[in-house]
């Protein structure tokens, strides 16, 4: 693996940036190609691909929705849970196989799954017609290594410490109406089961400048509005004394006047009386948050490293839900941790009986290599996992439609973002409190936030109509 020195990947940047937009694109040299990019995991990979698909797009490369028709083709993956990684490679047996009929075409492999030394190995020992395997600190180098590709297998993976980079308005982004914004890269807790913090390296703030002016930005450009990004964005400024806090953070990008601003994804450790009374101050911070769980029993959340008691995760959640007006609240959740006992799992379906959430993403833990979890023991069947996981998921689903149902009949703000998938005659959109909302109403309202009469209330969405 190429692990060159940091700061002087840093150095060369400009340079690079300098080289790619006064030569190439210059030349036309990509103006006739496509390319054809998947993405797989959280927000912030879904965000890394915007940022890919605008450096493309600047050196000439145009979007195509299959990859039969591509030049170029890149996954952007995760390497949160196996599943993710099956599909990937999944996905490369099939680009393999048009690789053959087309020879000229070029894989890429990018993302949080090429930061793992196993999946390199695997990759130099079972996959080498991929011709880049590209890490997750140095993806805005892509339109540098593409021009100076070398035949064969190319791998250009840094260390995970990582820098913080602005591409400026390089982004291809997926919606006119709301956007991504990263506030910080990385995580210092390594929780035990989780691979980010050797993925995606060290906690790196941006400057909070050039994140307000990015907001305003976009408010210029008509967006309504703004999610703040980070592995942990609770943390935000804390690596660098001279910034200011999330809290302060929020506060201003709030008075920047743009309509909505929401932030994911928080640790509960980390969340401070100041962020809660932020939130509440302000009517543009919407009031939804993603606080993980992740356990309710206190001897596994010790064994996970997540830094706080079951008591302590109540208390904060009770003291969100008193000062944050209709506040909604989802989270995770992980089943089946290494010898997750009975009571254990009770425990976790208590504080869910308890906190009644609107939503829970709930999981089967996945070893990943590496972690300090992956070398646990482990003697809880698979199929004891999976019926814990279907009990969880009827009381999850339980609280989920009693929440939805307290929508019936009312009226609500909605952005309306697109065509539903399902009735092409209906918007969808979202509430303040992320609600999923089809809406029968007129296409030309997409992209404003408009008044819904909530007709009628399911488990994971509310239907409606538009009030004029």
């Amino acid at each position: 693996m190429n692990l060159p020195d940091m700061n002087e990947a840093k150095k060369r940047h400009r340079e690079n940036v300098e080289y790619i937009y006064t030569d190439v694109v210059k030349n036309n040299k990509y103006k006739d190609k496509k390319y054809f990019i998947k993405t797989y995991g959280c927000q912030m990979n879904v965000h890394d691909s915007e940022e890919i698909s605008g450096l493309l797009e600047n050196l000439g490369y145009t979007r195509v929705e299959s990859e039969l028709d591509a030049d170029l083709i890149i996954l952007n993956t995760c390497a949160i849970r196996e599943n993710a990684h099956d599909k990937v490679f999944g996905f490369l047996g099939r680009c393999k196989h048009l690789k053959k009929d087309k020879k000229d075409i070029k894989i890429v492999l990018c993302g949080c799954m090429a930061q793992e030394k196993s999946v390199v190995d695997e990759i130099l020992s079972k996959h080498k017609y991929i011709d880049l395997v590209l890490g997750t600190h140095n993806i805005h180098e892509l339109p540098n290594y593409l021009t100076n590709l070398q035949d064969g297998l190319n791998i250009e993976v840094k260390s995970n410490e990582g820098n913080v980079y602005e591409i400026g308005e390089n982004y291809h982004r997926d919606s006119k109406y709301t956007a991504w914004i990263n506030i910080m890269y990385g995580c210092d807790k390594f929780c035990t089961y989780c691979i980010v913090p050797y993925t995606r390296g060290k906690e790196r703030s941006r400057r909070s400048k050039d994140i307000i002016k990015e907001v305003m930005c976009l408010k210029e450009k008509g967006y309504k509005e703004v999610t703040l990004l980070g592995q942990n964005v609770n943390a935000y400024g804390t690596d660098n004394e001279e910034e200011m806090s999330f809290a302060e953070l929020l506060e201003n990008v709030a008075k920047t006047g743009i309509e909505r601003i929401r932030f994911v994804t928080s640790h509960p450790w980390n969340f401070t009386d100041d962020m809660i009374d932020t939130i509440a101050k302000y009517d543009n911070i919407m009031p939804y948050i993603h606080l993980p769980l992740q356990s309710g029993s206190d001897r596994i959340l010790k064994l996970m490293g997540r830094r706080y008691t079951q008591e302590e995760y109540i208390k904060l959640y009770k003291k969100i839900k008193e000062k944050v007006k209709n506040a909604a609240i989802t989270t995770d959740i992980i089943v089946g941790f290494p010898n997750e006992s009975d009571e254990d799992f009770n425990e976790t379906l208590k504080v869910v009986e308890e906190c009644q959430y609107d939503g829970a993403f709930t999981f089967i833990y996945s070893p990943r290599e590496g972690t300090p979890a992956a070398k646990m023991s482990d003697s809880t069947p698979l199929s004891v996992k999976e019926e814990r996981l279907q009990r969880l998921n009827e009381v999850v689903n339980k609280y989920s439609n009693m929440n939805n149902q307290k929508y019936l009949d009312k009226t609500v703000k909605v952005l309306l973002v697109g065509e539903s998938e399902k009735d092409s005659n209906k918007l969808y959109g979202y509430t303040e409190t992320m609600k999923l909302v089809n809406v029968e109403c007129d296409k030309k309202l997409i992209g404003q936030i408009v008044d819904v009469k909530i007709a009628e209330a399911k488990s994971f969405s509310l239907d409606g109509y538009h009030e004029k």
